[in-house]
């Protein structure tokens, strides 16, 4: 869609309505069901972030580091508590949504709700997942089936029948199999099967040296879930250490994070019948049979050296290799759902020793992350129709389009872009499809049956139906009402071959959006987000995506080399950060980002100084620090956060994203406007040398 008149943050203000006081809406997409109470905001306890001069550390120069000048105060006085792994802005607004959603599946559970009602099935799953006496006593005995029909695999062909079966179930052990947009058509679904089968966090982790300690760690994981399964100790000891060969195998052969982030790396259309050609050992067609899904024509097998490593694995690992292999990841998957010691000797591999959390959550927040994971969209219908106001979805709608007024003004004045690309970069502007705080028609549930009686069968049920209703897709014409979030999800993000921009109830709140702040504020959170987010659809991968969502090459050879040659001063930018001692930030895996922050907080204060010329009125100070100050310290308030360093170190393997205090200092720092705010100077930590300086939107 298009704009031509930037909307005044006035009336975005006078029209919104916080969250913090709203009370029933209803969804205007929901069924009509029957009036109920309003909802009890005393429920919700945890207290929002928002910019407060007292947090301000006035020891610290914004010129020096505006994360430590904003943030280090708050940073001290709240240390990650025992039940995470990193608390901030984003935490504290998840406690929140989790209050919110705490309240409804109590309120859900209690209610004498129609047998097969969403309110019903999501009922069965508190309750059963609550009862922690039923799960204990009956410890293994819900998962022995499954361990059985293991243990009686004896050949290829045995294996291959039931890894054939488990993805029926939506099992999937070995490599991802799911059903996107075709990148070469993306009106049409089609299968995507990928690399996978691996239990640490990523192929790095089989070989580092570094990770030696968590290597010995994860192979004693897999003795102690074999031994509680059943396994003979001095057998069990013996698997794990088969399990973790047979890991580091498919380690070897699987491309890195940072390869995988090449949309090209993970498309490759072939027929079944092909495929089935290059893996002798394990046959696609008949995969596809047993699915009952319409890809035997087309479908893509990426990363070929990988499944020319698992076809050699059918043939030449015993059987009792995959039999241990198969137990453990059967075994890991439900520990969440059996009894505690299980579920313990899970939480102290995954959470304690590999990220540093040091104490369970709750048991009602394991729970409702299972309700989350299973009938997510469900429970966001109940999140949306207590706590999220109409008017909040209006003001959001006001604020994209300033965003994309200002967004267009960037890409029509690029210096760097020829004419053709530009051209082609503002029919993807054009397009820009915004999606705010929930789906305009909900997800049907039906299918669904649940029970009253066991947390384990409830999980499987709803994984199996969960697998099913998106292998369905196949073959089929792209839905684009469809969300890839829940509504109580606190994050925003950008789907590439649907060209679209979407944005859940949950972050429409402080520090991200405020109805009664000032400008600055609502622009230097939200407005830096939905920027963020637009910036997407030109970053190092969106950017190979065209209006229409096809992966496809709009740009001139040299339009994009000077794309490349920006992008690259940004890597090295990052690079160049050290997170840890002797662990720098990954330039290359969190590119993508850094391109949407920079690009999003550059769109972000245009369309702050657009809207402030539309009412002068607005353009004042407040507390002290003018608008362009405060713009910038919410900004820096966003990314408030602290990590234990085990959750640090994860995710300095994995996350695309930079740590927090990173990027609060990493875009301001190649801003004229924060120079200009702060009356920095040349020489001062953050600003970035003429020549360091990175520019590309």
């Amino acid at each position: 869609m298009s704009f031509s008149k930037l909307v005044p943050l006035t009336l975005t203000v006078a029209i919104a309505a916080s969250l913090a006081a709203c009370g029933k809406t209803e969804a205007p997409a929901a069924p009509a069901e029957p009036a109920k109470a309003a909802f009890d905001q005393s429920q919700i306890k945890t207290q929002l972030i928002s910019l407060n001069t007292a947090d301000l550390d006035p020891s610290i120069q914004a010129c020096a580091d505006l994360n430590g000048f904003v943030n280090s105060k708050w940073l001290k006085a709240n240390p990650v508590p025992g039940d995470q792994t990193t608390w901030g802005s984003f935490e504290i607004l998840r406690e929140r949504s989790l209050e919110v959603q705490h309240a409804l599946v109590q309120q859900a559970a209690a209610a004498k709700a129609d047998a097969g009602s969403v309110e019903a099935k999501i009922g069965d799953i508190w309750k059963t997942g609550s009862d922690e006496a039923t799960i204990e006593a009956a410890g293994i005995t819900p998962l022995q089936p499954e361990l059985d029909k293991i243990a009686a695999l004896n050949d290829t062909a045995a294996i291959g029948n039931y890894l054939r079966d488990s993805y029926a179930q939506g099992n999937g052990f070995l490599f991802s199999l799911y059903a996107s947009p075709d990148f070469k058509d993306s009106s049409n679904v089609i299968a995507y099967v990928g690399q996978g089968g691996l239990g640490l966090p990523e192929k790095g982790y089989y070989f580092d040296e570094s990770q030696a300690k968590i290597r010995d760690a994860y192979v004693a994981y897999i003795e102690q879930l074999l031994t509680l399964s059943g396994v003979d100790a001095a057998q069990a000891k013996e698997q794990a250490k088969a399990v973790m060969d047979f890991e580091t195998r498919l380690a070897k052969a699987s491309l890195s994070r940072i390869e995988l982030r090449d949309p090209a790396k993970r498309y490759n259309p072939v027929s079944a019948a092909d495929a089935d050609k290059q893996t002798p050992n394990f046959n696609w067609t008949a995969l596809f049979d047993t699915l009952k899904v319409p890809a035997k024509d087309k479908f893509s097998l990426a990363q070929p050296g990988f499944f020319d490593e698992l076809d050699k694995m059918l043939a030449d690992v015993p059987a009792a290799t995959w039999q241990a292999y198969l137990r453990f990841h059967t075994l890991d998957n439900a520990a969440p759902y059996l009894s505690k010691n299980i579920e313990q000797a899970n939480f102290d591999f995954f959470n304690k020793t590999l990220r540093g959390q040091q104490e369970m959550q709750p048991r009602w927040k394991r729970v409702l992350d299972s309700v989350n994971g299973s009938m997510g969209e469900a429970l966001g219908q109940l999140y949306v129709d207590a706590v999220f106001p109409a008017e909040s979805k209006v003001a959001m709608e006001h604020l994209v389009q300033n965003l994309s007024v200002a967004l267009k003004a960037r890409l029509e004045s690029l210096p760097w872009m020829g004419a053709d690309t530009k051209k082609k970069a503002l029919e993807k502007w054009a397009s820009f499809t915004p999606k705010i705080g929930y789906p305009d028609k909900w997800r049907d549930w039906s299918g669904l049956t649940t029970n009253g009686d066991s947390y384990l069968s409830n999980m499987q049920a709803t994984r199996a139906f969960n697998y099913r209703y998106m292998l369905d897709k196949i073959g089929k014409p792209v839905d684009k009402s469809e969300w890839g979030m829940t509504p109580q999800t606190v994050n925003a993000y950008y789907n590439a071959t649907k060209n679209e921009i979407v944005f859940p109830a949950a972050i429409l709140q402080p520090p991200f959006f405020d109805a009664k702040a000032d400008p600055a504020l609502n622009y230097g959170g939200i407005g830096a987000v939905i920027g963020h987010e637009m910036m997407h659809g030109y970053d190092d991968s969106g950017s190979q995506f065209a209006a229409n969502g096809n992966f496809d090459n709009w740009w001139t050879d040299a339009d994009r080399t000077a794309f490349n040659s920006r992008t690259d001063q940004l890597v090295a930018q990052f690079d160049g950060y050290e997170s840890l001692p002797g662990v720098n930030v990954k330039g290359k895996l969190t590119l993508g980002e850094n391109i949407g922050d920079l690009g999003g907080l550059t769109v972000a204060y245009d369309a702050l100084q657009m809207a402030l010329k539309e009412d002068e009125k607005v353009n004042v100070p407040v507390d002290g620090y003018t608008q362009d100050q405060r713009f910038f310290m919410n900004w820096a308030t966003v990314w408030r956060r602290n990590f234990t360093e085990g959750e640090l170190r994860v995710r300095l393997n994995t996350d695309p994203h930079a740590p927090a205090n990173f990027r609060a200092n990493g875009t301001p720092s190649n801003m004229p406007a924060y120079a200009a705010a702060f009356q920095c100077k040349a020489g001062d930590a953050m600003v970035r040398a003429d020549d360091k300086r990175v520019v590309i939107w």
